[in-house]
């Protein structure tokens, strides 16, 4: 008969009593609250802030903490699970970071060439979502949260354990990663033997993780590694404190002036064939009588946030009539729309169609990405698809998701 190993936690109590709980309680008092109920309840994220504390890096020969995580699988993962291996690597590494995703290939044909000689790879993310600004997403299309994580292993054959510790970050806080990505290999008895860097050489196929080859290759021999210490390069874990500058940058999103500039038919030309423009362009034709319109247009203005310290703007045309622009403008207001602005200036609905895509039958939304040569790389009628508009943003040549 199966057994069904029995996860309750005080949060899931609280959750089912309709409570809540405050974010601040400390990491010991939310240790392991998103666990699953059983094994067919999906596991539910609770990113929380914690306190400020010191974080050491784990020194070599000190055993590996053990953990309790939830991985992409929708299983729970425990130390003990790969206790058969004669070698544990544990990588920290995310989604978010151009680093951590250059790494990705390497990381793995690693587990692939290493999976026939009792080496176990793990990756966990380390990092807290709420920590994430919109500004540290601009080489990405996904975030932190543990649904990214598993669209993230999805798209990439992920062939490896990828655990999620952005709740409390307990485990994460006993290993101490400095940035992703930062390695750490574990001989037979758990013993840590090297903590660093994969290789020295961030860009990818410039470099085969020879650094990580080489402690694992030491670590099976039983031998000492030679440089059991190295540097770590890539964006610095998200920490469930690290949240000082979500306010201010919030702020001063809120403090842009917002305008809605009226345009004749060349003037919408203009704007759709990015003339003079030097940056990528995403431009959404929208209306405030559209429901699907203004539903989405706030998620817009968040890819203007991600990518727009980087050649990207995105631009919106009102498809109100002349005469509604107090409406309009009203509208863009209340969604903090600090971008560029744009009216058509007569009452035809078919000269603007025309003028924005000759292609385009008429119906809204309408969102079209052009280059700085004006050519259409990307468009869409109806509500977008934004995790598939993200990945023809950031996978364009333009941008990338390296530096």
């Amino acid at each position: 008969m199966k057994t069904t190993t029995i996860y309750l936690s005080v949060m899931t109590l609280m959750l089912m009593l309709g409570s809540c709980g405050e974010a601040t309680r400390s990491t010991e008092e939310n240790a392991g609250a998103n666990v699953m109920a059983s094994e067919d309840q999906k596991f539910v994220p609770n990113p929380q802030f914690i306190a400020k504390q010191e974080v050491k890096v784990l020194e070599i020969g000190e055993k590996a903490p053990d953990f309790n995580l939830a991985g992409v699988d929708g299983k729970f993962h425990q130390l003990d699970e790969y206790k058969d291996s004669k070698v544990l690597v544990i990588i920290f590494t995310c989604n978010h970071c151009p680093t951590a995703q250059a790494y990705e290939e390497r990381m793995i044909d690693l587990t692939k060439d290493y999976q026939d000689q009792s080496v176990q790879v793990i990756a966990i993310s380390p990092n807290n979502p709420l920590g994430l600004l919109y500004g540290e997403l601009g080489y990405t299309d996904l975030d932190d949260d543990y649904e990214s994580m598993i669209l993230r292993a999805e798209y990439l054959n992920y062939n490896f354990p990828y655990l999620y510790d952005g709740d409390t970050e307990e485990a994460s806080l006993q290993y101490g990663p400095i940035a992703t990505p930062h390695a750490y290999v574990f001989d037979e008895n758990r013993l840590l033997t090297y903590q660093g860097r994969l290789d020295a050489k961030e860009k990818p196929g410039s470099a085969n993780a020879e650094d990580l080859r080489a402690a694992i290759d030491a670590t099976l021999a039983g031998q000492p590694v030679a440089q059991p210490t190295t540097k770590v390069f890539g964006c610095t874990t998200k920490w469930g404190w690290k949240n000082e500058y979500k306010q201010k940058v919030d702020a001063e999103w809120a403090a842009r002036e917002v305008t809605l500039e009226t345009l004749d038919e060349d003037g919408i030309r203009s704007v759709v064939k990015n003339e003079g423009g030097d940056k990528l362009r995403l431009i959404n034709v929208w209306a405030t009588w559209c429901g699907p319109c203004i539903i989405e247009y706030p998620d817009f203005l968040i890819l203007q946030r991600m990518y727009g310290a980087r050649d990207f703007e995105f631009v919106s045309i009102s498809f109100d009539k002349p005469g509604q622009e107090d409406k309009a403008l009203k509208y863009l207001k209340e969604k903090q729309s600090g971008v560029k602005n744009y009216i058509f200036d007569k009452d035809d609905t078919y000269a603007l169609i025309e003028a924005v895509d000759p292609a385009w039958n008429g119906a809204l939304p309408y969102t079209l990405l052009v280059d700085p040569d004006g050519n259409k790389v990307w468009s869409h009628q109806g509500q977008v698809d934004f995790l598939e508009l993200k990945r023809a943003i950031v996978e364009h040549p333009m941008l990338g998701r390296y530096y």
